[in-house]
């Protein structure tokens, strides 16, 4: 699926190099897949809890129609869990199959999830990267996103057993 230019002040996903890759919504019937695309990411973190079938089917749920998956030929290449608060959205687990990258689907997927968004009358989006995350952090500033630096982040635990582990 190509996601062309729409009108403006619109996100698009013009210049997209996969014409062959689809674009949809994820479906809890994806978590496998999406599941095993994230265990080939290197320095993925993977929650105990929130990141199970269990935590994906209740943030699908609760966000119907903002997660994003690519496949090609029916094999997801590419996912976002996206939802919002009614107020913000929020990107989470944006990843491309490393053999995938570089054609466009990262921004595709993006371009459908903030679209999913607007449809819910969601008007600002946000994601948090990794520093370290080099290809992750790049990707978002040459996409157009805007990096903060007036505000802290702050994080609260309150399930010390929902533990991340990251992916060699």
């Amino acid at each position: 699926m190509r996601i062309e230019k729409e009108e403006k002040g619109q996100p698009t996903a013009e210049g997209c190099k996969a014409p062959q890759i689809t674009v949809r919504e994820m479906k809890i019937e994806d978590y496998d897949s999406v599941r095993a695309l994230w265990m080939t990411i290197h320095g993925f973190g993977i929650r105990s809890i929130d990141d199970s079938r269990e935590g994906v089917s209740r943030f699908l749920k609760r966000n119907p129609s903002t997660s994003v998956v690519a496949e090609d030929g029916g094999r997801v290449v590419g996912a976002i869990l996206c939802g919002h608060d009614g107020r913000r959205g929020c990107f989470y687990h944006v990843c491309v199959h490393e053999e995938y990258r570089k054609r466009g689907i990262g921004k595709a997927m993006a371009v459908f999830a903030m679209k999913a968004l607007q449809k819910e009358e969601i008007n600002k989006v946000s994601l948090i990267a990794f520093k370290q995350n080099e290809v992750g952090n790049h990707f978002w500033k040459r996409v157009g996103w805007t990096f903060r630096e007036d505000l802290n982040y702050y994080d609260f635990t309150l399930n010390t057993a929902n533990i991340t582990k990251f992916n060699q």
